[in-house]
Order: structure tokens, then sequence, then C-alpha cells
């Protein structure tokens, strides 16, 4: 409805006034006030007060049907599908998810309806955008799964824009690029960055001196898509821009060019900074830590990181190691055979002077992250790489070859030292937990079930393995429950088997 026209019904030259006059009236109760006249309201009420209400009512409904409704542009319709819904049978399970039945297995289902190939149903389309909005972890799932309707209701609906930078479904472009919504452009430079990165490129050129800040790093995040050496450029001149989430993003995006000026710029900094020392038979890595933050620092993006961000005692050396961390982190990986002379498992290997391995290691990993080096990932790996960060070993396990990562986390988990450490590992290895490391952690679960001081460990590790050990060990933890009946691995038990029902739901005969 359009509210900025007068209504036409009831008394509407009045409406106003005769509002304020029955609102003052319940204000002050109708023993002090009388009840205004409305010649348009036939009621047979005797009760001040009831009628006060009925023709507040009256009123209110008058004033409503008064409205003129706006003119609005026919909306397009929802292009057709690519990919079929998924079976009856894992719809009904979708609807049971979404009404909190077990929804912590949600992100699971969503991940094997992309990978097989199917869509989530259009009724269920709305409540999964808006969970989506409050848990920013499956917001690509829910773009895989969701197919080109989930996209086309984005394009509607500035609460679920976001999936619009996630989603690989073609979206509809808007007919002028110099206008539309946010979100409807982000979708539309998404898709000419997918089709032809420089003619996306020109297309942003034009209008971005005009631009605000949120906007220009919006757009300027749908340069993952094709991200060449050709953006090098326009990605420099965008580490001067005054907005700093600008900086951030075009930053971020030279990181992953080769050969670029930036990369020749952090690879100087990184040799610096970290040497090869020692005797041919007792080699290690010295460490010196940036003196300062200079400007050239802050424009290549690497924050500053203040000293209440770290323990008192070590804030200045927490500040200038985080530094480090920031610069290997950005370092092509390829600076490291030319300067040390070693391959990546022979780097990692060293020994780190001054208790700086921790910062070293941790640069190094998000570079390979950054880079998706499976041999840095490897190598970090096999040499117990530190686990008391988020994104370790999670993000390096990722970068191996499928096969691989059961192999190389059961490794892992079985050089342990003890329980506490095998659950704080298992914490940051994701699903699935299958192969070889279904094997490890099974053991892991039966010696801490033997272990009379560890009924706090079985709590946590049935915990964990509950959305990610492999459905198909549920008949081995129904054994396991037999034998030990702890309310924990009864439960481990069912969510495994319930598991597997609902993946089989997905995959009919």
């Amino acid at each position: 409805m359009n509210a900025g026209k007068e209504p036409e019904g009831l008394d509407a030259v009045r409406w106003p006034e005769v509002w304020q006059e029955h609102v003052a009236t319940a204000l002050l109760g109708t023993r002090r006030r009388g009840v205004p006249e409305l010649a348009e309201a036939e009621l047979a009420e005797d009760d001040p007060a009831a009628r006060l209400l009925d023709q507040a009512g009256l009123l209110a409904v008058g004033r409503r049907a008064g409205f003129k409704p706006g003119s609005a542009e026919a909306v397009a319709p929802a292009p057709a599908e690519d990919a079929p819904p998924v079976p009856e049978a894992a719809r009904d399970m979708l609807g049971t998810l979404l009404e909190g039945e077990r929804v912590r297995l949600l992100p699971e289902w969503l991940t094997a309806v992309a990978e097989l190939g199917y869509r989530v149903p259009a009724r269920y389309l709305p409540e999964l955008l808006d969970r989506g909005r409050a848990d920013r972890a499956i917001r690509p799932l829910i773009a895989r799964a969701a197919g080109r309707r989930g996209a086309w209701l984005a394009l509607r609906n500035t609460d679920w824009a976001y999936l619009l930078t996630e989603s690989e479904a073609a979206a509809e472009p808007v007919a002028d690029w110099a206008h539309g919504n946010r979100g409807q452009r982000v979708a539309a430079l998404t898709g000419a960055r997918r089709a032809d990165p420089a003619e996306a490129r020109d297309l942003l050129l034009r209008t971005w001196p005009r631009e605000s800040a949120p906007d220009r790093a919006a757009f300027l995040a749908t340069f993952a898509h094709g991200l060449s050496p050709d953006d090098e450029e326009f990605l420099e001149s965008a580490l001067d821009d005054r907005g700093k989430d600008v900086r951030r993003r075009a930053a971020d995006l030279l990181s992953l060019l080769p050969g670029t000026a930036y990369a020749r710029r952090m690879a100087e900094r990184a040799r610096s900074l970290v040497r090869l020392s020692g005797t041919p038979a007792r080699r290690h890595l010295t460490v010196t830590l940036p003196a300062e933050h200079d400007d050239a620092m802050a424009r290549d993006g690497i924050p500053f990181h203040p000293a209440g961000s770290f323990d008192p005692a070590a804030a200045r050396t927490g500040v200038r190691a985080a530094w480090l961390r920031e610069i290997l982190a950005r370092a092509p990986l390829d600076t490291w055979p030319a300067h040390l002379g070693l391959s990546a498992a022979q780097a990692v290997a060293l020994p780190v002077a001054d208790d700086f391995a921790r910062d070293v290691h941790l640069g190094w990993c998000r570079a390979a992250q950054r880079e998706g080096s499976a041999e840095w990932a490897r190598a970090l790996l096999r040499e117990g790489f530190i686990i008391d960060e988020a994104e370790s070993p999670t993000g390096l396990l990722a970068l191996l070859p499928e096969d691989d990562r059961a192999v190389e986390a059961a490794a892992l988990l079985s050089a342990a030292e003890d329980h506490a450490h095998r659950l704080r590992l298992l914490s940051h290895i994701p699903a699935p937990w299958a192969g070889p490391l279904t094997e490890a952690v099974l053991t892991a679960l039966s010696d801490a079930l033997t272990d009379p001081d560890a009924p706090r460990v079985v709590s946590q590790l049935c915990r964990l393995a509950d959305e990610r050990l492999a459905p198909d060990a549920a008949p081995r933890v129904h054994a396991l429950a037999a034998a030990h009946p702890t309310w924990p691995l009864a439960e481990l038990a069912d969510t495994l088997a319930y598991r597997r029902h609902m993946l089989r739901d997905l995959t009919p005969p």
C-alpha cells in the first residue's frame, strides 16, 4: 500500500483530529470524558468503554481501507531449475530438522543434498534463508542447495542478500548498472566476473568514484571470481582507498596473485625476518621481529594489532609477533625454497630460535591455506603442527586429497599424548571421520571407557563424534554401548543411526 496518500474513506479530512479525540478519551477514561460522536458509527453499545473501543476499531479499519494501492513493477518469474528436488522422504526429514529435532545435523544434510545434485524444495527456502541470516557458517551450504530460486528470492529480500555472493546459480542482471540495490548490483557484477572479468572490471570503474565505501568493499569482493594479474593495477590503486574495508579487501585479493609487486614486497619483508642459521649438522631458523608498524605495512593490509590485544607482560613482543605472522601469511610460499634452500618438509622440521616456532608455523599455515598448497599442509601436519588455533589443522586437512585426509588425521590422533590432547585435536578435525580416522576415534573411545578417571572424556568425545563420525560406525558403537551402558554412548549410537537413516533418504534405491 502507498502510505504516503491520505485515506479517502471514513471522515478522511478530520481523521487525525477524530483519532486524537478517541486517544484522549481512552487516556482519561470514559467516566471523566464522554465518548466522541462518530456519525458513521451505527453501534448499539450501551457501555461507553465498549463503544469507544468499537469506534476506534472502526476508525482504524476505515483508515486502512481508504488507502489507494500504489503501482508496482511486475516481478520477473523465478528461473527454471537445473537440479531436481530432493526425494519425498528427504523432504519430510528437512521439515523435521527445521522444526528443531536434531537441527545441528542440518549442515550435513545440506552438504549431502548439494553433493548428490539435488536442491531444497521451494516451500522450505524462506525458513532456510532466514536461518542463514543468523548462522554465517551454513550460508555457503544453503547457497549450494538452494538452487536458482534461492538466488531469485535473495534479490527480493535484503535480509537474504548474503546468498548473492555465495550462490553459483545464475542471477538476473540489472537493466542499468548505476541503479538497483546493492544486492542486485553485487549479483550482476558476480555474474559478469564469471563471464568476462575484464568487462566486469570496466563496468565497475565507470561508477567507482561515486560509490560509497561499503558498496566499494562489497563490489571488490566479487573480484575473487576470475581473479588474474590483469586486476593488479586496479587492486594496487585500491590500497590507497579512503575506506578501511576496501583497502583490506584489496590487500587480501593481491595476496592471492603470484608475481605481483605486492607479492614481491611481502617476500622481501619475510626474507628479512626469517633466516637459516647454524652449521650444516645443526641448522635452525632465527627470527627478527618487525621493529615497527610503518605506513607501507599499513597500506599492504598488515593490521596494527593494539598492545591491549595481548597479555601485558608480553604486549610489545606479542604485537610484533603478530606482525610477523601476518607478513609470513601473505608472503608467497615459493619464497622459502629459494631463500632457505630447503623443501617445505625440511623447512618446517627445523627448530626455531627464541620460542617463535608457533608464530612462524602459524604464518606458514595461513599461507598454505591462501595458496591451497597440499605440500605445505602435509609438512605442517606431519610435524605435529599446533592445534590451539581454530584454523588448524582443519584448514590444512582440507587442502589434502580426500583419500589422504583421514590417513593424516588418524596419524595425528594416534600420536596424541593423552586424552586431553586427543580431545583438543579432534575438536579441530572436521567431518567426516571416516576410514582410518574412524578406527582411530573408536580406539580413543575404547581407551577412555576403560579409564576410570576419564568419564568426562567419554562424554566430550561422544558429543564431538555424534556429528562427525561416519554413520556406518553405528553398529560398532551400539556394541560398545551394550558392553559399557552409559548415557553418552547410547545417545551417540542413536544419533549415528538417525544420521544413517537421514542420508539413506537422500539416496533411494
